[in-house]
């Protein structure tokens, strides 16, 4: 396998390596070459991984076209918050303490490259939290107080904070990974067995109604959990829980991403799962995955800065941009003219380097293929709201607020590629809770979205499976639970 150094400019790296290439962040993102590599080891050493910074986009289209980054975008995410970075790292008190006993100051700032420090009486600490977080370049913060050292905070570094009587040790801890691999350790689960509903009693668009949630309440018990409802508020109580099951609008820089990563590090069975969240809350990511898997999928265009000129040749007019975290209708837009296509394009890239751009397919409706355990659980027809081409129309105000009509249908009288094409596009997530919408002109199918999160309300998905639809989402969690204790006994 070969290494790959993606860096914001090469010339920040001036250590040769063996086997090792390098190149700049937007000349992975943007050169069409990379997508065709196979067996690449991806090593991003940005100077930022601030969510949809180039940094970001590395990591994520990485992950998207097998090239094994490293950090992981879960990685950055988790650096994102020092609480869950000293959740994650609790279990290392006793090394800490012994590691640092010589040190005569109040303070310790531990550069770790490649799990390696400089002074190799620091190795055995570096390893153990680069297993934990990996990053290629972390620098950890300790702090003693009454005798007792603390982790403040494990934050990344690009290789030019790197002081330059450092550069060889650096060299010689990234030869030493490159030969091997350190793998994260593994985390126990917890003993108890219930089930974390996480909820906003305030969200005017919830992913079930309050009907579905009562049933989703009666299904848990039926399945032997013991379901509670828990708000943002509650997020120091996931310990006392087995699984964790999401009922709120996910987004990858929101709460509802924290409660699914700490759920996760702390054992806990998690729908939806922190890496579904990141996967299908990012239409960068998805379009690149499709493609690279030859999923069908409309016309697609990833649009920065430099490119924004070859969006009508690529894929005429009226087209489809979607800001990357869009969900429910709300971030994506329709461009029916040349200056609205440029006046949209430039408001979506100052929030994101990266947006899509895809060709318009018009349909009378979306199909909604919902998936769990790899397998098809529902199929709904989702109808455009009256004289718009979504399914939901938001315009900023209660009154303006409209959506289509939902009508279930039994699985096995959907078309079969609608299913095959659903089930192959979410068995590239994972294995969890998904809606995938598929438009479908003749005998074309194309692939719209994979949400993890899907809806489930009732009087609208459950209307074939009623009650049973509850049954089989909490069965799952139950199977699941019951799978992780035998594991962990």
């Amino acid at each position: 396998m070969s290494n790959l150094l993606i860096l914001d400019d090469p010339d920040d790296w001036r250590l040769a390596i063996p086997g090792a290439s390098v190149v700049s962040a937007r000349t992975y993102l943007t050169d069409p070459a990379y997508g065709e590599w196979r067996s690449i080891k991806a090593f991003n050493l940005c100077s930022s991984f601030r969510y949809q910074s180039l940094g970001y986009y590395v990591s994520l289209l990485a992950e998207a076209r097998g090239h094994k980054p490293l950090p992981l975008v879960s990685t950055m995410e988790d650096l994102q918050s020092q609480k869950l970075v000293r959740l994650i790292t609790g279990s290392l008190d006793g090394l800490v303490q012994k590691s640092l006993a010589p040190i005569k100051s109040d303070a310790f700032d531990l550069s770790i490259y490649f799990g390696r420090n400089v002074a190799t009486r620091y190795d055995a600490l570096s390893h153990r939290l680069f297993s934990l977080l990996q990053a290629p370049l972390l620098r950890a913060r300790f702090e003693r107080c009454d005798e007792r050292w603390t982790l403040r905070s494990v934050r990344p570094i690009a290789p030019r904070d790197v002081p330059p009587h450092h550069h060889a040790s650096l060299l010689e801890a990234a030869r030493a990974y490159f030969t091997g691999h350190v793998r994260p350790a593994p985390r126990r689960a917890p003993p108890r067995f219930d089930l974390a509903i996480l909820h906003d009693p305030d969200n005017p668009e919830p992913p079930s109604n309050p009907s579905a949630m009562r049933k989703f309440e009666k299904a848990a018990r039926g399945a032997g959990l013991e379901p509670a409802f828990i708000t943002r508020a509650d997020l120091a109580r996931l310990p006392e829980f087995d699984a964790l099951f999401i009922r709120d609008t996910t987004f990858a820089n929101h709460y509802t991403y924290r409660f699914s990563r700490q759920a996760a590090a702390a054992g806990l069975v998690v729908i939806d799962d922190p890496d579904s969240i990141l996967k299908c809350n990012n239409k960068v990511y998805l379009a690149e995955l499709l493609a690279r898997h030859r999923l069908p999928a409309p016309r697609t265009l990833m649009v920065h800065r430099d490119n924004v000129e070859q969006i009508i040749p690529a894929l005429g007019l009226p087209c489809v941009l979607k800001q990357p975290d869009s969900s429910f209708s709300i971030g994506v837009t329709k461009a029916e003219s040349e200056q609205e296509l440029f006046e949209k394009v430039a408001a979506l890239l100052k929030k994101s380097d990266l947006i899509v751009a895809q060709e318009f397919i018009p349909t009378e409706f979306d199909w909604r293929v919902g998936i769990l355990d790899r397998k098809p659980l529902f199929v709904c027809k989702y109808f455009m709201a009256a004289g718009h081409w979504q399914i939901v129309r938001h315009d900023g105000t209660q009154a303006g607020y409209a959506e289509g009509a939902v009508r279930a249908m039994p699985v096995a009288e959907a078309p079969g590629d609608v299913v095959k094409t659903a089930l192959r596009a979410t068995n590239l997530i994972g294995d969890g809770l998904y809606g995938v919408d598929i438009k479908q002109v003749g005998n074309r199918c194309c692939i719209i979205e994979v949400n993890d999160n899907p809806n489930i309300d009732a009087g609208n998905e459950d209307g074939v499976l009623k009650d049973a639809l509850y049954r089989e989402i909490m069965g799952s969690f139950a199977r699941r639970v019951e799978a992780r204790k035998r594991v962990a006994a």
